[in-house]
């Protein structure tokens, strides 16, 4: 699947495809057409809200992939959690609370 950087306008300064497939490939992902989708959903979201809350990210995601099942698919596709990984990818900042070690859980 070839995947170009004109795909990604909302990318933040000096993230690339290939950062985004190495940390991919670090965390055990096969990047899909799937999970370019997130990383696009991601970076538009991040553009246009300033400080992004888990849950309203979590919410726009799951709006955003409905049609596909929603944040369900999601974990599906990114075990490590959407939000959190999804951001990993992305190059943004994970929202507070993405990860919760003391109780084992990732969004």
């Amino acid at each position: 699947m070839h995947v170009s950087i004109e795909s990604f306008p909302n990318a933040p300064h000096g993230w690339t495809i290939e950062k985004a497939e190495e940390v991919a490939r670090l965390d055990g992902i096969s990047m899909s057409e799937d999970h370019w989708q997130l990383v696009g959903a991601l970076q538009a979201y991040y553009k246009k809200v300033e400080q992004p809350k888990l849950r309203q990210v979590k919410d726009a995601l799951d709006e955003k992939f409905h049609t596909k099942g929603g944040i369900k698919f999601l974990h599906q596709i990114v075990p490590a959690g959407p939000v959190a990984e999804g951001c990993k990818l992305a190059g943004l900042n994970v929202p507070a609370g993405a990860v919760d070690n003391s109780f084992g859980s990732v969004a």
